[in-house]
């Protein structure tokens, strides 16, 4: 499968067809949104979209009003291969911020290195109690100075309700965690996605980020997933293109706020 087979494929079953714990999914004309019906952090996001220049506007204010009126953050998630090509300046123009970019980085788990299947990962444990869930988000929150209780607690609830849907990981070392990653399989779909993957600065070029990588890995073939997916930063992309990992573009978060003030864009909404 080639990078522009393996794309389509992602945004058909991952940003279109997948089932998210917690969250209402709604196909509209153009759109794919998902709503918190539940307990975690944001109140939703637009996953995809498919628009013209004639029809971005509307639908841009479409979502602003919807969110809105339910007093919720929500976030559209576009790719660099969304159209129209102006659709970043049109979301900033209405009143979203965007936040850093990320890579896309898929991998087909057949073209995985050899050794994910035989290396050492005893220092790998599996975490499925809050106590751990707490403990990782203690070392996420001290890794990117922010905290990820609401994460946290997203992830407790899905691991009581949904362990079909969640698989979490984490290295212990002097009676804390320092290594953490998480898998979210996406149901109905091929593709299981990373999460995590932070490891305390002290505690790094251990080999934790390989392991994490490779527990994972094994345990997404075992349930029989065929691809991993990572939003990647730019150091974890170095990484992962190492492993096997092909980037299929980047992805960037325009995040709103229902506190933000009217932006122009709503002239365009439907009556």
């Amino acid at each position: 499968m080639n990078n522009s087979e393996l794309l389509e494929l992602f945004d058909r079953e991952v940003r279109q067809e997948c089932e998210w714990t917690r969250m209402k999914r709604e196909v509209l004309p153009g759109i794919v949104r998902y709503t918190l019906m539940g307990v975690g952090s944001g109140g939703g996001f637009i996953s995809w979209s498919g628009l013209t220049a004639e029809t971005a506007d509307a639908a841009i204010a479409n979502q602003v009003a919807h969110y809105r009126t339910l007093n919720l953050d929500f976030e559209w998630k576009h790719y660099t291969h969304d159209e129209p090509v102006d659709l970043p300046q049109r979301l900033l123009a209405c009143g979203f911020k965007g936040d850093d970019s990320e890579a896309l980085m898929v991998a087909d788990i057949n073209d995985l290195p050899s050794d994910y299947w035989t290396m050492d990962v005893s220092a790998v444990q599996p975490v499925t109690t809050s106590e751990g869930v707490d403990a990782i988000m203690g070392m996420e929150s001290e890794v990117w100075s922010k905290d990820l209780s609401n994460t946290g607690r997203g992830m407790k609830y899905d691991l009581e309700h949904h362990p079909d849907h969640i698989s979490i990981f984490a290295v212990w070392a002097d009676g804390r965690v320092v290594s953490a990653g998480w898998t979210h399989y996406l149901i109905p779909t091929s593709f299981a996605t990373l999460w995590g993957g932070s490891t305390i600065r002290e505690y790094r070029n251990h080999g934790y980020y390989t392991a994490l990588l490779a527990v994972r890995a094994r345990e997404a073939r075992q349930r029989g997933y065929r691809f991993l997916q990572v939003d990647a930063s730019p150091d974890s992309r170095q990484i992962l293109a190492k492993h096997s990992f092909r980037c299929l573009g980047y992805s960037t978060p325009y995040e709103w706020k229902p506190e933000q003030n009217t932006c122009y864009c709503e002239r365009f909404l439907r009556t």
